[in-house]
This record gives structure tokens, C-alpha cells and sequence, in this order.
């Protein structure tokens, strides 16, 4: 009969034990778009990829764009594997597990240790290791397996190409400043720079609301030579060199394009 107790003991512990829940898993980082804030790029996804889950993002002339952290983290490795696989590829550790890979950099700015945020710009796109041109090579791993990619919380699409426009680290900020022409009207372009299309003109004097800054053709203008554009509505860009901002260069808190 004592035997027959602790058997029964040793089930009653065994069924206890069973019945614990399971500590919940961490919840995934809000991973955003990996470029600076406003930025728009094609992402592919495609079933025969390596791994599968992995997005190539591409853009018009991307070589040496900035690659920026998808989400907070510790960088935990910066590999150059020279002409193949990865190349030149960051990881980032963001805890519960969960990793962001970005591959075939052009170059690094960042070092393993170190803490980075939204935004943090990390590297440059580049066409190392297997690439066969410019793009970034993006994952998202979960204990080392690749997962499905998110954005902001919403599955990428599976399979197929699609834009994405990053939130990365964006500021709810705008600027201010007044057009200084000596006198004639400045022309509002379409787009950051002297090819794209007039769509009108702001009188000097002026003053204008600056909802993002980006670079595009370099202007010599009343402040000088720059080549930074103002965008003051939506398709609507004006040099920065004729725009009295009280900044030498991009306005702090004012997002980028």
C-alpha cells in the first residue's frame, strides 16, 4: 500500500506540474519601416528567397541611402563576409528573442554594444556579398527563426511587391520661414529639385509652413548654396537657400522627406 501512495504522490506532482500555465511570450517590438522618416521603397517579398520571410527593399538610385534601426535594441553584430551571402550585415538584438538582420551594406555606422533607437542610422544600402545590385536585404527573427515581417504591427505582403512608407522616428514638428527673393516669386516645384514640374510660385516675402525637409539639387540661393528642399504641402517643394529659417542647415525637430 506504500507503494501504491507514492506512486499516486508522484502523479499528483506530475499533474501539478502540467497544469502551471506557461509564463505568457514576449510581446514582438513595434518594428518600423528600416528608413528614414517619410521615406518610400519597394519591398519584395518572393517564396523562393533565402529565407523565405525576408524583404528586399529597393528604390531609384539607393546606393548609400541610410539604413536606419527598425525598432530600439543593442546591436549584438557587424559582420563583413566579403563577397558572399550577407556581406556587409548588421544585427540588432531587440530582447524576448527578437532580431532584425540587415544585409549587403555598404558600410557601418554603428559598433557591437552599442544601444540605438528609431532612427538610429546604422549603415548605407549597398550591393555586398551575393547581391547582384543595390537593395537592402531586411529580417525579422524570433529565437533565430525567420518570422513574417511587420510593420507597424501589419503583416508585409506575402508574396509580392509593394511600397512602404516608413514612420520611422518621425516628429510631429513643423517649421516656419519667409521666402527671401530680393523680389521675384519663387518657383514651387513637384518634387526636391530644379527637373521636377513648376506647380506655382511663393511671393517673397512670404512665409511658409515647412511640414519636412530632404535633399535634392543643390541650389545657390540668398542663404547660400544647399541642397536641402523645404516641402510645404503635399507635392509642393521649395529650395531651402531662399527660405530664412533661423537654421543653417535642416530645422531640428522638422522630419525628413
Amino acid at each position: 500500500m506504500r507503494k501504491r501512495w507514492f506512486s499516486l504522490a508522484a502523479a499528483g506532482v506530475l499533474v501539478a506540474a502540467t497544469l502551471v500555465p506557461a509564463a505568457p511570450a514576449m510581446a514582438a517590438p513595434t518594428f518600423k519601416v528600416p528608413f528614414p522618416c517619410g521615406q518610400s521603397w519597394s519591398g519584395q517579398t518572393r517564396s523562393d528567397h533565402s529565407p523565405a520571410y525576408a524583404v528586399d527593399f529597393n528604390r531609384t538610385d539607393d546606393l548609400g541611402d541610410a539604413v536606419v534601426a527598425s525598432a530600439p535594441g543593442t546591436v549584438d553584430r557587424v559582420t563583413d563576409l566579403g563577397g558572399t551571402s550577407y556581406g556587409k550585415y548588421v544585427r540588432i538584438d531587440h530582447g524576448g528573442g527578437y532580431t532584425t538582420y540587415y544585409a549587403h551594406l555598404n558600410g557601418f555606422n554603428v559598433s557591437v554594444g552599442q544601444s540605438v533607437g528609431y532612427g538610429k542610422v546604422i549603415g548605407w544600402v549597398g550591393s555586398t556579398g551575393g547581391s547582384t545590385g543595390p537593395h537592402l536585404h531586411y529580417e525579422q527573427r524570433l529565437n533565430g527563426n525567420d518570422i513574417q515581417v511587420r510593420f507597424n504591427g501589419t503583416l508585409a505582403l506575402y508574396w509580392g511587391t509593394k511600397t512602404y512608407t516608413s514612420n520611422n522616428n518621425c516628429s510631429s514638428g513643423t517649421g516656419s520661414g519667409t521666402v527671401n527673393t530680393a523680389g521675384s516669386p519663387l518657383t514651387v516645384r513637384s518634387g526636391p529639385g530644379t527637373g521636377y514640374s513648376s506647380v506655382g510660385t511663393v511671393a517673397d516675402g512670404a512665409k511658409v509652413t515647412i511640414q519636412c525637409q530632404t535633399s535634392g539639387t543643390t541650389v545657390t540661393g540668398t542663404y547660400g548654396t544647399s541642397s536641402i528642399w523645404d516641402r510645404i504641402g503635399s507635392g509642393r517643394f521649395i529650395a531651402d537657400a531662399y527660405v530664412y529659417t533661423g537654421y543653417d542647415g535642416y530645422i531640428p525637430n522638422v522630419p525628413r522627406c
